[in-house]
């Protein structure tokens, strides 16, 4: 592999960021025809080449380099069932192999396409959520007499406490 590496770290010296305003939702790109005007000449000069498959509904991303034929693969997911709207389904089909080979290439070339906004946004923390307590099958007694008493609601008893099985099921006979 020390071919394929050298080419391709002396490739990813060389490539510049790639970067056309295309937009998308929000954010800026480098299409597909972008890409290629800027790393095919630069591939070439270091003796790499690259290939994309569709296998198994999967986008498989090859690099290689001609003279000794050594390889790296990527392989990715291409998500099924999607709709957008306004597009029949060989329409989303052909949104989605667009968008894969134009970020699987990037991830493994890797390039710089579109404007670095992930740390952009404010972070906001998840709240904390803290987990139930197991109720002991003692306590539990307890609360339904106090349910029972309607000192206690179910609602109540729930939100609190994590039950198991036998209790959930005991729950459902109280309501009956």
């Amino acid at each position: 592999m020390k071919n394929l590496y050298k080419s391709l770290a002396n490739f990813q010296q060389e490539v510049p960021t790639i970067h056309k305003a295309t937009q998308g939702f929000g954010y800026t790109y480098a299409d597909l025809t972008a890409i290629y005007k800027v790393i095919n000449p630069l591939m070439k000069k270091n003796g790499l080449g690259f290939t994309q498959l569709l296998q198994n509904n999967q986008m498989v991303t090859i690099v290689f380099h001609i003279e000794s034929g050594e390889t790296i693969e990527s392989k990715t997911d291409i998500p099924m069932n999607v709709q957008l709207k306004g597009m029949n389904d060989f329409q989303v089909m052909g949104s989605a192999i667009t968008y894969l080979r134009r970020y699987s290439l990037s991830s493994v070339l890797g390039l710089v396409t579109d404007k670095d906004t992930d740390a952009g946004g404010e972070q906001v923390s998840k709240p904390v959520i803290a987990e139930k307590e197991v109720l002991s099958n003692d306590r539990f007694d307890k609360a339904v007499e106090k349910i029972r008493n309607k000192e206690y609601t179910i609602d109540e008893l729930k939100a609190k406490f994590k039950l198991n099985a036998a209790q959930e099921g005991a729950l459902l006979l109280i309501n009956l």
